[in-house]
């Protein structure tokens, strides 16, 4: 089955190191892919945008895809998915009018009120409002604000402060360029990934993982894409996915189907998990990034046959998940100033570098001279595995010490409150 997979980050290497496994996939492409992509797929940089539709569907065409995976959330917002399908592709990734359940919060925020699912009460501001306005709906929240982008910012247009006068100014920057913004209660509890491949009213959940947001130690810095993740979640209560998929995923499956726009594709959970249950905090419209690097680790059913499953309409007719009774951990290495101003174009060197199972590539690619380079803020992806979750974390930073980019970072204690015994559900 030749496979096009769009996109250029860690999660898409994952994906496309998965693809490379699974023995019905003889032939994979991406768009534009990366360093490290390029040694397991023929990479199209010269594509064209990749939420550009019409340059999409034209190197679809060009390679006779028949499957494509559409990593980002930007081409699915802007309808590559839609003209994909309108080409005759079979499509992993929802349509545009599905993924406003990334693309719009505040249109997330009425499916989820329409569907009777959990979340944070919300108020949106829009352009034009009012200093007075602003105020008075800053007086409802606090003492811990969470401020929210209601457009795409790349897991990095959220606030959460106890600083009243830093979500002002949040709301403030939000507001002069020209987007709505959310003001959202702080949801109390640890917080959980869950990925679920769906298919209209099927969902099939992945492993739940966590992610780590902050940039530095001790859950300190700005909120960045994600600085490493791990899986599976030992501290969650038993039958806890089940009731993630009942409570949350499923009833905005239904309410999307009853609106006429069945999803179809991954939905990512992020949720809350406090003391009256789990609350909705997010809901992405694609695979998750950094959390898809560890959870795809451990998959042992061919992820190609579930992703064209989905894709056709046939998702109800895959039997369970197989997964690798192991634990598995993946750190990010950032360039010098990520998330504000990262540095690029420093080589980077180091043992693992061509090894997908213990370094997939993010912000990668090659000079004139055929070094590489770092090319986005996140650069690398180091993986770790293990029959406990001690054991994976020792392994994914011993990898980490293996690798050298000049003024890179990463943060020291992934997973370290797991291991530490240190999450807590609130009772």
């Amino acid at each position: 089955m030749r496979t096009l997979v769009i996109g250029s980050g860690g999660r898409e290497h994952a994906l496309i190191n998965a693809l490379a496994h699974d023995p019905a996939i003889d032939e994979l492409h991406a768009a534009p892919g990366n360093a490290g992509i390029a040694r397991q797929a023929t990479c199209h940089p010269e594509a064209g945008p990749i939420d550009n539709a019409v340059a999409m569907v034209t190197l679809a065409e060009e390679i006779q895809a028949e499957l494509v995976v559409i990593g980002p959330e930007a081409p699915l917002v802007s309808g590559v998915s839609d003209a994909l399908r309108e080409a005759g592709f079979a499509v992993f990734g929802p349509s545009a009018a599905a993924a406003r359940l990334e693309g719009s919060k505040a249109f997330a925020k009425q499916i989820m009120k329409d569907a009777g699912v959990a979340t944070a009460t919300a108020d949106e501001l829009n352009p034009g409002v009012s200093d007075a306005e602003i105020e008075e709906i800053l007086d409802r929240y606090g003492p811990i604000w969470v401020v929210k982008d209601d457009g795409l910012a790349g897991g990095k247009g959220v606030v959460v402060t106890p600083e009243r006068t830093a979500a002002r100014a949040h709301v403030d920057a939000v507001l002069a360029a020209g987007n709505p913004v959310l003001l959202e209660t702080f949801l109390d509890g640890p917080e959980v990934s869950l990925f679920c491949l769906v298919d209209g009213e099927t969902v099939v959940p992945l492993l739940p993982a966590q992610d780590h947001k902050r940039a530095y130690d001790h859950d300190e810095g700005p909120n960045t894409g994600g600085m490493g993740a791990y899986t599976p979640l030992d501290w969650l209560p038993e039958g806890a996915t089940q009731t993630l998929v009942d409570d949350l995923v499923a009833p905005v499956a239904r309410e999307m189907v009853r609106r006429g726009t069945p999803y179809s594709g991954l939905l990512y959970l992020g949720a809350a998990w406090g003391a009256k249950g789990p609350a909705v905090v997010e809901f992405n419209a694609r695979f998750g990034d950094p959390e898809t690097q560890p959870i795809l680790s451990l998959l042992k059913t061919p992820l190609g046959e579930v992703l064209h499953a989905t894709a056709t309409g046939r998702l109800s007719e895959i039997g369970p998940l197989d997964w690798a009774d192991e634990y598995a951990v993946t750190v990010v290495v950032a360039a010098k100033n990520y998330p504000i101003s990262p540095v690029k174009g420093g080589e980077i060197t180091g043992e693992g570098l061509d090894d997908p199972a213990v370094v997939l590539h993010a912000g990668t690619s090659r000079d004139a001279e055929g070094r590489l380079i770092a090319s986005g803020g996140r650069v690398l992806n180091i993986m770790g595995r293990g029959k406990t979750l001690v054991q994976a974390c020792e392994e994914v930073y011993r990898n980490v010490d293996k690798l050298q980019l000049e003024g890179s970072f990463t943060r020291s204690d992934i997973a370290r409150k797991a291991v530490e015994g240190e999450i807590r559900i609130p009772e």
